[in-house]
């Protein structure tokens, strides 16, 4: 039984997809699989209420099957930062509602358990708390998806820094390929720079890779998760 949180550089850095990919890798392994979202933003009205894609395809990795309300306790329809979300909602958000709801779900014991964020670290959940403090709460190490385009060094040593001073272990990051700054069909120059890039953050970085996901592309969120899995690592231990 492990369990992580999963953090990245930026928003959409590729949490979700490196998320449901390793949740698809290890349902693959035979292990039951929990994949959670407490707080997301950007979600879509629908005749069931309120739905978030990332959240979805957390839920869809998820084995055994748990309901939506499960998965993303939280949902908010503007795409902006959670503790704006929460302002303009009327609600209050804070840690310990957010570990009350997590903690039944935890002691499902599920052989693989991941909690994805909202953005990058320091996201705020409201005046005086981030959401990366529920992993402090819960003891989590951490898995830093770096989003790989111009500046993503220095995104991610910050990342790492902050959660090493947070007092939590990195338990690996991934490289996710994205459209800015390395082109997806590379020239040998394009490719240098990218393999260049790769090597300072494995020098930089206080933790193994657990993988390069390249640009894929394709509407269905299954189909994602396993051909993101195909490149993936799980952390040590399992």
């Amino acid at each position: 039984m492990t369990r992580y949180f999963v953090t990245g550089t930026d928003t959409d850095a590729g949490k979700t997809l490196v998320a449901s990919g390793m949740l698809a890798l290890a349902r693959r392994r035979g292990l039951t699989t929990l994949g959670l979202k407490p707080v997301a933003s950007g979600c879509r009205r629908t005749a069931q209420g309120l739905r978030n894609d990332d959240a979805l395809a957390l839920q869809s990795q998820t084995w055994p099957a748990l309901p939506y309300a499960a998965i993303n306790p939280v949902a908010f329809e503007p795409a902006i930062a959670p503790h704006l979300a929460a302002r303009q909602a009327g609600i209050s958000l804070s840690l310990d509602d957010l570990v009350g709801h997590l903690a039944p779900l935890l002691a499902l014991r599920r052989g693989f358990t991941l909690i994805e964020g909202a953005g990058g670290w320091r996201v705020p959940i409201n005046d005086d708390q981030d959401l990366s403090g529920l992993a402090l709460q819960l003891g989590l190490p951490v898995i830093l998806v770096v989003g790989l385009k111009l500046g993503c060094i220095n995104h991610a040593r910050l990342s790492a820094e902050a959660i090493a001073a947070d007092g939590l272990r990195l338990a690996g990051w991934v490289g996710n390929r994205l459209d800015d700054g390395f082109a997806h069909d590379a020239s040998s120059h394009d490719h240098t720079l990218l393999q260049a890039n790769l090597d300072s953050l494995r020098d930089h970085l206080p933790a193994p890779c657990l993988g390069i996901v390249p640009r894929l592309i394709t509407a269905e969120q299954a189909i994602m998760a396993e051909a993101a899995a195909d490149y993936l690592e799980l952390p040590d231990g399992d």
